[in-house]
């Protein structure tokens, strides 16, 4: 019988795991069952007792979660820090981003804006919160197509035919979407980096396994993986 692992995974940190999910089912045997999604359901998912052996959120949810006891803090390991960036469908013309002011403009020349859950979505809470200082998005709001997670967010967004369409979630989610390209990070202004780390849950059903999963995701190996995907040390 196949050992199946259950994962509970922020979206950004999907792309790696769906990278490294062959070479663990090469050693082991095992499947990885994920579910990915914002940090937010996520911790609601473990809490209401869904199986979960290995949970990847952020550092600070880690945190939080280990001190209630719900996840092994000993077991706690970081795969890296993430950036908030915008996105546009491939091949289109590249907004300016670099200055606090420019995302202004350049949301305001959008037709659609695809971003992740604005209630429970890491990089969504933080872009609504960035409209918000920019003073547009009360007017924005009928533009606004917001998704469970950034993933999902990123594929609306290279399936769009609006004529003109921008995007936000971590840099992670949108360097792993087929069809849209990284524009930049947020400006330092409005820059938001998140650790992203993961633990093994208290009443995992494979401990053993999902400690060497998160070897696996968090190890020198991967590095380099890591690196390219948009972790950063």
């Amino acid at each position: 019988m196949t050992t199946t692992l259950h994962l509970l995974c922020a979206g950004a940190a999907q792309g790696l795991v769906k990278a490294l999910q062959p070479a663990f089912a090469e050693a082991t045997g095992a499947t990885v069952t994920g579910r990915f999604g914002a940090v937010g359901a996520m911790k609601e998912a473990l809490l209401a007792g869904e199986p979960c052996d290995l949970m990847i959120v952020t550092d600070a949810m880690v945190g939080e979660l280990a001190a209630a006891d719900a996840l092994r803090a000993d077991t706690r390991r970081a795969l890296g820090r993430v950036r908030t960036g915008i996105a546009v469908r491939r091949g289109e013309p590249h907004p300016d981003v670099s200055t606090p002011e420019s995302p202004r403009d350049a949301l305001r020349a959008a037709d659609a804006i695809y971003f992740p859950d604005p209630q429970r979505a890491t990089a969504g809470i933080h872009f609504a919160h960035v409209m918000r200082e920019l003073g547009v998005h009360d007017d924005l709001t009928p533009r606004f197509r917001t998704f469970p997670n950034g993933a999902t967010a990123m594929r609306q967004l290279a399936a769009s035919d609006a004529p003109r369409t921008i995007g936000c979630t971590q840099v992670t989610e949108i360097l792993y979407a087929d069809g849209v390209d990284l524009v930049g990070a947020l400006p330092a202004r409005f820059e938001l980096a998140t650790v992203y780390s993961g633990a093994v849950a208290t009443r995992a059903a494979q401990p053993a396994l999902a400690a060497r999963l998160l070897d696996l995701l968090a190890g020198d190996d991967a590095r380099a993986l890591r690196a390219a995907g948009g972790f950063e040390t």
